[in-house]
């Protein structure tokens, strides 16, 4: 008879670009009874779940749902529904997710304008403001925190800019919501989706998304539906709302642990986890270079809750992060797109944000540094980081 496999992966220490990990509560959660997707305690729980997303957020937008799917699945809802044949987008680019958007946007027939900035440094306002004034714009989209090169886009210039001229924003908080501030309603953006599996500390599968009043009257306004009938807005909308009409099964399991651990955040408190995002992420990043490593991004534009460090030069990436791995149980990300093989991702992200991962991360590193030949300071950079820990 041939063996039946078991189930029993290993305990990681998620430092890379996602997932983060996750409190024993939130996989708790999923473990919880099944029911029904139309139970009235399971709508209980999705309007609870929608009220906590639109606090998050910081919104109060009445069309604030998850849809089923990774940040993804997000990604492609607010293309695809705001999006329509002919017209025209103004996607910023300085990162693979930039790039994503605009592979999507192009698949819905739309005109796409791209404006792009180096991988390391945010996209310019300026540029966008130039192609606004190029011609009508239905849309402008702009990846808050790009995981890919850990810049962070200010947002503000950027929304006037798209309410000077019309065009509605599109903003891509897979990596930021519930690590750094997001500001919907405040900045004026009109859509926004995220995922589970970063700082919100969910295991992946669902997006929370919102629409402004705005984004969802160019939605009902469509002369034809959707291309995506599974992410379709208008379909999925009429789920969430008061008429519960049936449009998929909903992933109960994955409902709880997303309810679980926006209760979380909100227990903790936004500023209070941003704060904590913040300085266990500069403590990191100043410990990486008292090392005398180099980091990638533009200084005044670092993401704490995601930094990339360049490789130094006679060190191999792959063997590198499979020691991190093997020897110590820590995941970090390498390179994607232009950034492959040139650097690391090290994530700080949600229950993974500590002390004592930037500790262990910068001792484990430093010593395979110097393993490999590599003179890392790793007292001094233990030293720094502890100093900015303490402070």
């Amino acid at each position: 008879m041939t063996e039946i496999p078991t189930l029993d992966p290993p305990r990681r220490v998620l430092m890379g670009p996602g997932p983060s990990g996750a409190d024993t509560s939130v996989l708790a959660a999923m473990g919880l009874p099944l029911v029904g997707h139309l139970d009235p305690e399971f709508i209980r729980i999705m309007d609870e779940c929608q009220e906590m997303m639109r606090q998050v957020y910081r919104t109060g937008n009445e069309v604030t749902l998850a849809t089923p799917g990774t940040g993804t699945s997000g990604m492609e809802a607010a293309v695809m529904n705001l999006l329509q044949p002919g017209e025209r987008a103004i996607i910023g680019i300085c990162g693979y997710f930039g790039e994503r958007i605009s592979q999507m946007a192009s698949r819905t027939g739309a005109e796409v304008t791209i404006v792009t900035a180096p991988w390391g440094s945010p996209v310019p306002p300026e540029a966008i403001e130039r192609e606004l004034r190029a011609g009508p714009t239905k849309l402008v989209a702009i990846v808050h925190a790009e995981t890919s090169t850990g810049v962070l886009q200010p947002v503000e210039t950027i929304s006037a800019l798209c309410k000077e001229h019309g065009a509605l924003l599109l903003l891509d908080c897979v990596t930021s919501l519930g690590g750094i501030p997001v500001e919907i309603d405040a900045w004026g953006v009109d859509a926004a989706y995220s995922g589970t599996q970063k700082c919100l500390s969910a295991p992946p599968g669902a997006s929370p998304l919102t629409l402004s009043p705005a984004a969802w009257s160019a939605i009902q306004a469509r002369e034809a539906p959707s291309n995506s009938w599974y992410l379709d807005l208008g379909l999925l909308e009429a789920y969430w709302d008061s008429r519960r009409a049936y449009h998929h099964t909903s992933p109960i399991s994955m409902t709880y642990a997303l309810h679980r651990a926006l209760a979380l955040v909100l227990e903790e408190g936004l500023e209070a986890r941003w704060q904590r995002h913040e300085n266990n992420g500069r403590a990191l990043q100043n410990g990486l270079e008292a090392m005398g490593l180099v980091l990638h991004a533009d200084v005044e534009h670092r993401l704490p809750v995601l930094t990339t460090v360049r490789i130094p030069e006679g060190i191999d990436d792959g063997t590198v992060r499979g020691a991190l791995l093997n020897r110590f149980g820590i995941e970090v990300g390498g390179g994607i797109g232009e950034l492959r093989g040139n650097v690391w991702r090290v994530g700080l992200m949600g229950e993974s944000s500590t002390a004592g991962n930037v500790l262990l991360f910068l001792s484990s590193l430093g010593r395979l540094l110097r393993e490999h030949g590599f003179e890392a300071d790793v007292g001094a950079a233990l030293d720094v980081a502890a100093q900015g820990l303490a402070s």
